[in-house]
């Protein structure tokens, strides 16, 4: 599954945005699942987003839904995050992880993530 670097986490203000991104140092030349999860300071471990890039189907946790996206570029072999309206309790460390499920009607919220990368943290201030 490669390397995974996430970056673009920082300090914001709740009600702003900001975008996360995750370089992939495999090519996504394939249908690949991709995930974004979170850790909060409490430990608590949460599953974001889910993404097939084979059918642009895509999860969203119930905490984060209509304020998130999340994305990727093939050619730049990038996953990305997109979130708005920041509250306080989104606050955490995020993670990314893909993997080249090769089914485009994988559900993968269910795949078994093995490698999520190094994180980046976002911190929301009220």
């Amino acid at each position: 599954q490669g390397q995974l670097v996430a970056s673009g986490g920082g300090s914001v203000q709740a009600g702003g945005s900001l975008r996360l991104s995750c370089a992939v140092s495999v090519a996504i030349d394939r249908t690949f699942c991709m995930a974004w999860s979170r850790q909060t300071p409490d430990n608590n471990r949460e599953a974001v987003a889910h993404l097939n890039t084979g059918s642009g189907r895509t999860y969203y946790a119930d905490s984060v839904m209509g304020r998130s996206n999340i994305g990727h570029n093939n050619v730049w072999s990038m996953l990305y995050l997109d979130m708005s309206s920041l509250k306080f309790d989104d606050t955490a460390t995020y993670y990314c992880a893909v993997a080249p499920v090769g089914n485009s009607d994988h559900d993968c919220r269910t795949w078994p993530y093995t490698n999520w990368g190094q994180g980046t943290q976002v911190t929301v201030s009220s």
